[in-house]
């Protein structure tokens, strides 16, 4: 970022947010502050040092020494133990994979389908969430789209008008990509159950940024590299452990099947945890900074984090709103997330990304099904008002 941004961000910052004590330690804490204005935590994040720090620590571990060296599986049912208490599930409920697709693609491949049942899932959903339910259609799964009015706006009452008495299951995102608005999952997932109905959860758009509970959820995956400021191709896949026999494992190997000293058996016998999910090796690297990001979330606290990331984004649309730019998130706190996204009709909003990308200012273009673009600001709890108002400023 040119010197004079970074100084006028430096001269504007009036509101030190009170997770950390000066604008020196934020940017020891965070380096990418150092050069630029990170707005693109729905994308892929920026690592923190101690994030960073944690996964080279292993690797350089691993050149004196085998990569799962003696503490690498205490350390392994630590970070399941972690994961655990951050969505409020049982430790034996947790596996460690990434990406976040492949955890959906476990989910919809393993359950026992029938030709006839339903399944409820969201065309606008990012694709990840999407492909893996329309592809059950040649299973003979009747797939039904929701259809709200705008983007990512599903509601407990959108959902209870598309059940059937032959909805097996509905999948959704905690988080709509584009617009940001953030569902009810407690709500829906009550309305589910009440039916018979399981609940897929997409959680990768909220996880990190706000409290999430898996009560009322069967089935979760995120992958940590967008709101949980870890690496990328590792997260959390959560599957509760009653649907442990409903959802069979579908990628088998020596982790996960029996195979007492390395000899294969002649049948195929699972282990009694959600470890069935993982069939091989893992990301050991990425596991030690996904642990890592977690526990710094659960130091400083689910839900001030969560209160600082809404205090970011109505001070962002307040701005936008004053420099005449349309605001397609919503800003109520029951559904607004850490997404802002916008556009202003006349101006080319890929010209104002790369005009943002050479000052320094990290942000996501993004375009809707009509082709239009528009720009998306993401920013975490360590990003302050003064680099808001400095994006801002040259919008």
């Amino acid at each position: 970022m040119p010197e004079s941004s970074v100084r006028d961000a430096k001269e504007q910052q009036d509101n030190m947010p009170n997770f950390f004590p000066d604008e020196s330690e934020r940017q020891r804490l965070f380096p990418v502050c150092k050069s630029k204005i990170f707005l693109g935590h729905a994308a892929v994040t920026a690592l923190p040092a101690c994030v960073a720090d944690a996964m080279c620590a292993h690797v350089r571990q691993s050149c004196e020494m085998p990569q799962e060296f003696g503490d690498v599986l205490r350390d392994i049912k630590n970070a399941r133990r972690l994961c655990a208490e951050f969505i409020g599930a049982e430790q034996d409920e947790i596996a460690l994979l990434g990406p976040t697709s492949l955890g959906l693609s476990l989910f919809a491949n393993g359950l026992p389908w029938q030709p006839g049942d339903e399944v409820i899932c969201y065309a606008g959903d990012y694709p990840a969430n999407v492909y893996p339910w329309i592809d059950l259609r040649r299973r003979g799964v009747i797939v039904k789209l929701l259809q709200p009015a705008r983007p990512g706006e599903i509601t407990p009452d959108i959902v209870a008008a598309a059940l059937t008495p032959k909805t097996r299951l509905v999948a959704l995102a905690s988080c709509h990509f584009f617009s940001g608005y953030r569902i009810d999952v407690d709500a829906i997932g009550k309305l589910l159950h009440s039916r018979g109905v399981l609940f897929s959860l997409d959680a990768i758009q909220t996880l990190g940024a706000f409290p999430l509970s898996v009560e009322h959820v069967d089935f979760l995956s995120a992958d940590a590299h967008k709101w949980m400021l870890g690496p990328v191709a590792i997260g959390i896949v959560y599957v509760k452990r009653k649907h442990f026999d409903l959802c069979r494992p579908t990628l088998l190997g020596a982790w996960n099947v029996y195979s007492p000293n390395f000899q294969a058996q002649d049948e195929v016998r699972f282990v009694p945890t959600a470890q069935r999910y993982e069939p091989g090796v893992l990301n050991i690297a990425g596991i030690y900074g996904m642990q890592t990001a977690i526990a710094m979330f659960l130091r400083h606290g689910t839900q001030k984090i969560a209160t600082r990331i809404l205090e970011l984004t109505a001070h962002l649309t307040a701005g936008l709103r004053e420099r005449g730019y349309e605001i397609h998130s919503p800003v109520a706190a029951a559904s607004a997330s850490g997404i802002t996204t916008f556009r202003r009709e006349g101006r080319s909003m890929a010209e104002l990304h790369a005009k943002l990308e050479s000052a320094g200012v990290v942000s996501s273009l993004r375009h809707d099904r009509e082709g239009r673009d528009y720009l998306r600001f993401s920013p975490h709890f360590y990003n302050t008002e003064a680099e808001l108002d400095t994006s801002l400023g040259l919008l």
